[in-house]
Parts: C-alpha cells; structure tokens; sequence
C-alpha cells in the first residue's frame, strides 16, 4: 500500500468533533477534495491489501457502502 492509502485509512479511523471539520482535515493534510478522498477512499476498501493493513476500518467501511446500496 502507498503512503497516501495509509493516510487515506487513517482519516477514516479517527472520529470529528463537528460538521466541516472532517473536509477540513481532507484539504489540509491531503491536499485533495473532499470529492477525490471518497472516490479514492470507495476503491481502496476493495482492496485486499487496505483489508489486511485496517480490517476493522475497512469493513466498517464495506458494511456503510452495502447498507446505503440497499436503501437505493
């Protein structure tokens, strides 16, 4: 895995105090959109290695993504 899917799981794993502060984080300590983060963010969860590296990020993560998919 790369150094930003690292980073990348960790933003996810910790938790915000408050609306904004969360793209906030994504803008200053990666640089990127909030919209590119949870594009790049989605194909990382279906990666085997992102599954080893953070099993329980990563599988939160699929459980939230099939949950909205069934409500569609």
């Amino acid at each position: 895995m790369s150094v930003r899917d690292r980073a990348l799981l960790a933003l996810e794993r910790r938790s915000w105090a408050g609306p904004g502060a969360k793209e906030r984080a994504i803008r200053e300590e990666l640089g990127i959109a909030p919209v590119r983060y949870y594009q790049l963010l989605n194909a990382l969860i279906d990666d085997e290695r992102a599954l080893r590296e953070d099993p329980v990020t990563v599988n939160r993560l699929r459980r939230v993504r099939d949950a909205r998919r069934g409500r569609r």
